[in-house]
């Protein structure tokens, strides 16, 4: 049995192990790897445990130092999961032992591990983000049976509206972006750079794309999504503040789970929100029922699990004053400001 790190030759037989496997997920892949070394610069420490030649388990590590917010050993940064895939509690254990001997060596606060299953019981954790999933099938119309019937009334409203449709990639990132900032800005949240997302449709070319809704030629919504073994997963959005009046939003995922379906996708993964915002409570509108992410933290130089999300209250008076900034402003700082908020 060996553990060493991941390297460019081992991409293939890594990629191939994660998507075999019953448990993985979407950033387990090695490609969020580069992504987030390209677009960030943290470093990463892919863990990869050997055995006959085989490999019998992986754990995709980061380091994530800041001044501000704390240095902090996270799987995955950016993801809304992470954690270790191997075949037995044996491997898994052995990983983990790895993971907290590197976060030791380099003195960093905490290892973060993003699990979708309680891994780790014995180790602390925050109840702070829910995942929305949910069976989706050949059949159209049996998809929108299953929606409730307020979201389906706006899908209706949105159709008599004559909203118009495109699918792309890199050639709507910009149109993507303004509909993304604008949004990110109205929540008072610093927003990424458009490298970052840039990044991803390159890395994730034949796994991603983007889908506006326009009225006319105004945009009004876009989403860019993930496509994972049998799974779609939106995980970036925008909205302009009147797409609501047009029900832009509704029909942008309904239009999203349409085409999902047409091309063989059986699970709609609506992705990860906070307990009691508006998009946790969006999704519920949907008939999406939350279920706990289990992000488990073992403590090194800390006594009690970080606190830097936005739900903080201490953040409160930064977030309001941030939604008063100029929108260039946010796009210039904010990514200065999110690559230390993993």
């Amino acid at each position: 049995m060996t553990i060493r790190f991941f390297e460019d030759r081992d991409r293939n037989c890594w990629d191939h192990y994660v998507q075999q496997h019953p448990g993985s997920n979407f950033f387990q892949m090695s490609g969020w790897k580069d992504v987030v070394e390209q677009s960030f610069g943290h470093r990463s420490y892919y863990l990869l445990y050997r055995e006959h030649f085989r490999i019998k388990g992986v754990f995709p590590l980061f380091s994530v130092k800041s001044f501000l917010f704390g240095c902090s050993m996270v799987s995955v940064p950016f993801g809304a999961y992470g954690g270790i895939l191997a075949d037995n509690t044996e491997t898994e254990q052995a990983l983990f032992s790895k993971a907290v001997e590197l976060t030791r060596k380099n003195r960093l606060d905490c290892l973060e591990i993003r699990n979708e299953n309680d891994a780790f019981p014995e180790l602390p954790g925050k109840d702070l983000y829910f995942v929305f999933k949910k069976e989706i099938y050949s059949d159209n119309d049996k998809n929108l049976d299953a929606i409730p019937r307020k979201a389906r009334r706006m899908i209706r409203v949105a159709i008599k509206n004559g909203l118009k449709v495109r699918f792309g990639s890199m050639e709507l990132l910009d149109t993507f972006y303004r509909l993304f900032t604008a949004s990110y800005q109205r929540l008072g949240t610093p927003v990424f750079s458009k490298k970052y997302l840039q990044n991803i449709l390159r890395q994730f070319k034949n796994r991603s794309n983007i889908l506006i809704i326009y009225k006319g030629e105004k945009p009004l919504s876009g989403v860019l999504s993930f496509y994972y073994k049998d799974q779609v997963i939106p995980y970036y959005s925008g909205a302009v503040p009147d797409s609501q009046k047009y029900a832009a939003n509704d029909y942008l995922y309904w239009v999203l789970m349409c085409d999902a379906a047409d091309r063989g996708y059986r699970i709609f993964d609506f992705g990860r929100s906070k307990k009691g915002t508006g998009p946790f409570h969006f999704k519920r509108h949907w008939g999406f029922e939350p279920k706990l992410l289990h992000y488990q933290y073992y403590l090194n130089l800390l006594d009690e699990v970080p606190n830097i999300s936005p739900a903080n209250p201490k953040y409160k008076k930064k977030i309001e004053l941030w939604k008063k900034l100029p929108l260039r402003l946010t796009e210039l700082i904010g990514p200065q400001i999110v690559k230390y908020v993993p």
